[in-house]
């Protein structure tokens, strides 16, 4: 059940994203102890609050409730977003109720989207360690075995291994979505400092 903090939020439609109440509220969020009359509370903070970190933490707590009630939310939230890493999680969450054809066509889309990247975001290694991390891609394709992440997956690949190799094997996700990094966080920064120097 969600505290008093999201409740009021909820309620009177007034919070603010900055107070450390509200977003150790969103942030103590566990799947297990949402209830179905949580939902609608959620729902509305995901579609109202601008910080991507609050975002991103709802969508990761709905995504790993089962509930068909669902479905909706997640094909709204895959519209909403821009970042292919919360549309991946968005995916995540609809897949368990609806059919191939639909995450098919859905995933053609996010094919289209992927292949214009590089156009606007040439090293676009935060986005693409999660896509090809054990709680991306490579999760989808194991759980359901739908050709379509198997092909945009192909394609990540591609897209990733054409970067030159500072932009890459910084973190990954597990699982869990939890963050392993590989170096640390000032060894990556030094290593992008360096090739735009040398270019």
């Amino acid at each position: 059940m969600i505290n008093k903090a999201l409740s009021s939020a909820y309620q009177t439609g007034s919070f603010y994203e900055g107070n450390m109440d509200f977003r150790e509220s969103i942030f103590n969020l566990e799947p297990k102890l949402v209830e179905v009359e949580d939902f609608e509370p959620l729902w509305y903070l995901y579609f109202k609050v601008k910080d991507i970190s609050l975002r991103h933490k709802l969508l990761l707590v709905l995504r790993d409730i089962y509930n068909s009630q669902l479905s909706e939310f997640f094909r709204k939230a895959y519209k909403k977003e821009r970042d292919l890493e919360m549309k991946l999680i968005a995916v995540r969450g609809l897949v368990k109720y609806v059919e191939e054809h639909e995450i098919s066509k859905i995933m053609s889309h996010f094919m289209k989207i992927l292949i214009k990247r590089p156009e606007h975001t040439l090293y676009n290694y935060k986005e693409y360690e999660y896509l090809r991390s054990p709680s991306g891609l490579p999760y989808l394709i194991k759980e359901y075995d739908y050709s379509c992440f198997s092909q945009v997956f192909e394609q990540v690949e591609k897209q990733y291994n054409a970067m030159p190799s500072q932009f890459k094997n910084h973190y990954t996700y597990d699982e869990n979505d939890n963050i392993i990094e590989l170096r640390s966080p000032d060894e990556t920064d030094q290593m992008i400092v360096d090739f735009f120097k040398i270019k």
